[in-house]
């Protein structure tokens, strides 16, 4: 699949820059980039969904005492 974004200038050069002391394309940093990152994108947004549906009241929680009590640390 080809997809194609915009990048700052800044990013752009430091890409370049890159490229062209590692020998590698642009395409290939920026593919390395997707693939090394992607878990840990996809982790955070889940995080950020599971947050905002707490506090809109649509997860069941369970408070500390709760946990505590329930461990057998509440005394």
């Amino acid at each position: 699949m080809q997809s194609s974004i915009r990048l700052t200038p800044e990013v752009e050069a430091r890409l370049g820059q890159l490229a062209a002391s590692t020998g590698r394309t642009k395409a290939q940093l920026l593919r390395e980039l997707v693939e090394a990152n992607l878990d840990r994108l996809e982790s955070e947004y889940r995080v950020a969904q599971k947050a905002t549906d707490v506090r809109a009241g649509h997860r069941d929680t369970v408070t500390s005492i709760d946990v505590r009590r329930e461990l057998g640390f509440d005394g």
